[in-house]
């Protein structure tokens, strides 16, 4: 058993929509690509399928993930493979008199993988930036 210790990105941010329209753009693969990346999703759990970013030399652009969890409106988890790297990412949407408590925790990442911790961290802000984008103009 590998002990070694971990660090998770999380970000949590209340949206003023309720939890059903949320689950929409985080389970739709048109809108999935909308905020995130392009791919060939689908809310099922055992289903594998990518996210596809434009190339870049020494990496293809292909991050390979399975659906660990399905709980509509409520959670959804699935494995993020890339680079080398395995971890674990889960949204949690709780409600609010005023919306939706969004929490996304992204897991696994191992000590002296500061890039691959920085890196998530970052593209996980903008990410979520651009899916509170499309939440306000989706109906």
């Amino acid at each position: 058993m590998n002990l070694e210790t971990t660090r998770s990105v999380v970000i949590e941010r209340e949206m003023p929509h309720p939890p059903e329209k949320i689950w929409r753009a985080l389970t739709q693969g048109e809108l999935i690509k909308e905020w995130l990346m392009e791919n060939d999703f689908r809310p099922a759990v055992g289903h594998k399928f990518n996210f596809q970013v434009t190339p870049v030399p020494n990496w293809d652009g292909v991050i390979d993930c399975q659906v660990l969890l399905v709980e509509p409106n409520k959670q959804l988890s699935y494995t993020w493979n890339a680079l080398g790297l395995k971890s674990v990412v889960v949204w949690t949407l709780t409600p609010t008199k005023t919306g939706t408590l969004v929490r996304m925790e992204h897991s696994g990442f191992p000590a002296g993988k500061e890039a691959a911790y920085k890196g998530a961290n970052y593209g996980w802000q903008k990410f979520i930036g651009h899916l509170e984008q499309v939440l306000a103009r989706i109906g």
